[in-house]
C-alpha cells in the first residue's frame, strides 16, 4: 500500500500486476471543474485505488473518494456543508476493444498506451457524485420569505365557477 500524495498519472497495468493499493489526498482546489459549481475550494479529497485483476484476468481498479463541500442551498441560499462520497469498480479495456465480455457491475474505462490520467478519473466521479439540488435538512432550513400574497378581491371572491353548470349537467339524470 502506497501512502502520500495522489500521483497525476498511473499505469493500471503494472498496478494490477502487483495487487498495489494507493491512499492519499488531494487539495481540492486542484480539481478545477469540480470547484466551479462549489461555493470555495477549500477542503482535501481523501482518495483509496486498489488495482488487481479478476477471475477473467481483467485489470480492475476499486475507488473510493469522501471529501466536504459547501454549496448553495437552493432552499434558503445559505451555504451548505455536504459530504461527498464515491464508490466505483472499473474493468481497464483497450481503447477501441470490446467490452461485452466484462462481467456486469463495473465501470468500462477504457485506457491506451499513455499512463490514466488519475486526478481527471477523481474529477469525474466526484462531479457526478454532486448533488443536482444542494439543500440543507428540512429542519435547519426553510425558504425566504417572499412578498406577503393580496388577499382575493371581492370581484374574486363573489365570481362564479365556469364550470358549475357542467356540474348540474351531471346531476340531473334526463341528460
Amino acid at each position: 500500500m502506497l501512502k502520500g500524495p495522489i500521483p497525476p498519472h498511473v499505469d493500471p497495468r503494472k498496478f494490477a500486476d502487483r495487487a498495489a493499493s494507493l491512499q492519499g489526498e488531494l487539495q481540492l482546489s486542484e480539481l478545477k471543474r469540480l470547484v466551479e459549481p462549489l461555493e470555495d475550494d477549500k477542503g482535501v479529497v481523501r482518495a483509496s485505488f486498489d488495482f488487481g485483476r479478476d477471475e477473467q484476468r481483467t485489470v480492475v481498479i476499486h475507488s473510493e473518494l469522501d471529501v466536504e463541500v459547501t454549496m448553495i442551498c437552493q432552499r434558503c441560499l445559505e451555504p451548505v456543508v455536504l459530504p461527498i462520497h464515491s464508490e466505483c469498480d472499473y474493468a481497464v479495456v483497450n481503447e477501441g476493444s470490446s467490452s461485452e465480455h466484462l462481467p456486469k457491475g463495473y465501470d468500462v474505462l477504457e485506457v491506451g498506451e499513455d499512463p490514466l490520467d488519475l486526478l481527471a478519473l477523481v474529477e469525474e466521479e466526484l462531479l457526478l457524485a454532486l448533488p443536482i439540488v444542494p439543500l440543507h435538512d428540512i429542519e435547519i432550513c426553510q425558504p425566504p420569505a417572499g412578498p406577503d400574497e393580496p388577499e382575493p378581491s371581492e370581484d374574486e371572491v363573489t365570481r362564479s365557477n365556469p364550470f358549475s353548470v357542467l356540474a348540474q349537467l351531471k346531476r340531473d339524470p334526463n341528460v
